[in-house]
C-alpha cells in the first residue's frame, strides 16, 4: 500500500475530507468532523496510520499481524496503528480503512448518518 493509494481510498468514502490539524506532516481524514484515519509523516518510512477498530477485532488483529499495534496517542482499546508493510496484505489494509470509516459513521448522530445514505 502506498501513501497515494491510502489517500485515494480514504477520500473516496462518502463526505470524507482531509486536513493537517497538528502539523504539516500529520494528515487527518474525517467524516462529519470526526477522524477515521490519522496518517503520520508524509516522508516517514515505513508508512503508519491510526485506524479505528472494533475493540474485539483490534485485539485479534494485533495478535495476527506484527505490524498492527495499539493506537499511538489514541485510545488503545478502539484504535490501532497499522504499519504499511508486507505482513498486512493490501486488501486487508483497504478493509481496515473502510472498517474505521464505518465505525466512526456508526457513532455519528442519526441525522448525520442519514445524510450519508
Amino acid at each position: 500500500m502506498t501513501r497515494s493509494r491510502m489517500r485515494k481510498i480514504c477520500l473516496s468514502l462518502p463526505e470524507a475530507t482531509n486536513d493537517f490539524p497538528f502539523d504539516e506532516a500529520t494528515e487527518a481524514f474525517r467524516v462529519h468532523g470526526k477522524i477515521f484515519a490519522l496518517y503520520f509523516g508524509a516522508q516517514a518510512r515505513p508508512i503508519e496510520v491510526n485506524l479505528k477498530c472494533d475493540p474485539d477485532l483490534a485485539a485479534d488483529l494485533r495478535a495476527a499481524y506484527p505490524d498492527i499495534k495499539a493506537g499511538w496517542h489514541m485510545n488503545h482499546r478502539h484504535w490501532n496503528t497499522v504499519t504499511f508493510d508486507a505482513s498486512v496484505p493490501d486488501a486487508q489494509l483497504e478493509w481496515l480503512i473502510r472498517h474505521s470509516y464505518e465505525r466512526v459513521v456508526d457513532g455519528l448522530p442519526r441525522s448525520a448518518r442519514k445524510e450519508l445514505q
